[in-house]
């Protein structure tokens, strides 16, 4: 789900990447272009299970490997006659008063996990979104949200930012979730503009669930820097690579 606290003016060539990780745990890595003219915060919805600790997610800094994403389509090498394009593929006012969420400094980012809907009246009112919204996402009642915070003055002058990553607890074991409703304008709609491409690394019982899905030509430690990567990407497996563009339904992706 790419959901603003405020107004943006343009989102595109978003890039998500997920893996599971120990313990019934999730890597998930996210990047953007945005075009904005106010200070806001990232929001991402994610299903931890319920009454997760405010330190259940960890944040995992990239800004070592800001061309994460610039790498990872070495590993699946698009035909000298195709076109050079993406593919493509088929609130908290009423929480009683308590301490601050932490904010841990990830790279250019500020970062906080908010535990419940709740949890928001823990954040600087920049950096929510509106009650109403949330009255609109009720299968969100449940869920956590990592939080990123461009620091002050970025979110103005910084179109393209590295990677955000961090692991969090999974209500669901079984599915990797990729975080892909649209909030841009404060406002739930049906169906929404993507320029998304997913990718994921998936273990031998999960490849029959992947048949909508490219794999990469080569193992990932091939072509992307594995260790630069924190742990995130498995070195001796395959990628799998999934696009989704133009006008679709408004709905998180599980795999």
């Amino acid at each position: 789900m790419c959901c603003f606290s405020r107004n943006v003016e343009h989102v595109s060539n978003t890039n998500i990447f997920a893996r599971s990780s120990k313990e019934n745990r999730q890597f998930v890595v996210y990047s953007m272009k945005i075009q904005t003219k106010e200070d806001l915060a990232m929001i991402l919805p994610i299903p931890v299970p319920k009454e997760s600790p405010d330190d259940a997610v960890r944040f995992i800094s990239l800004k070592g490997y800001a061309t994460f994403f610039d790498d990872m389509p070495r590993g699946f090498p698009q035909p000298k006659a195709a076109v050079a394009s993406r593919s493509t593929g088929g609130v908290g006012s009423l929480a009683e008063k308590s301490k601050p969420l932490p904010v841990v400094e990830v790279g250019d980012f500020g970062a906080s996990f908010v535990p419940s809907i709740k949890d928001f009246s823990r954040l600087d009112e920049r950096f929510r979104l509106p009650d109403a919204a949330w009255d609109q996402l009720p299968r969100y009642r449940d869920y956590g949200f990592a939080v990123f915070k461009l620091k002050e003055g970025e979110a103005k002058k910084q179109q393209k930012v590295h990677p955000m990553a961090f692991e969090f607890p999974r209500a669901e074991p079984a599915k990797l979730f990729f975080p892909t409703v649209h909030i841009h304008d404060g406002k739930v709609h049906e169906r929404a503009d993507f320029d998304h491409i997913l990718y994921c690394q998936v273990s031998d019982g999960q490849t029959h669930s992947m048949m909508d899905w490219a794999e990469s030509m080569r193992l990932a430690g091939q072509f992307l820097k594995v260790d630069k990567t924190e742990g995130i990407v498995d070195a001796g497996n395959h990628c799998y690579k999934r696009g989704i563009r133009g006008k679709q339904k408004n709905e998180d992706v599980l795999v």
